[in-house]
């Protein structure tokens, strides 16, 4: 539990004192996205290691 306070603090800090706030809106939507594509893809690799790797 630790481990994600520490991603979230440094999440959080990344941006301070950064300037153009639309740079830091679309960074910030982009590491979403990111996290988005990363949890689909974990998901999808379960989903078909549980069914069988059927193709």
């Amino acid at each position: 539990m630790g481990t994600l306070i520490h991603f979230k603090n440094l999440y959080l800090h990344a941006f301070d004192n950064c300037k153009p706030t639309y740079v830091v809106y679309l960074l910030k939507a982009y590491s979403l996205f990111c996290a988005l594509m990363i949890t689909m893809a974990i998901y999808a690799f379960f989903y078909r290691a549980f069914t069988g790797f059927e193709f």
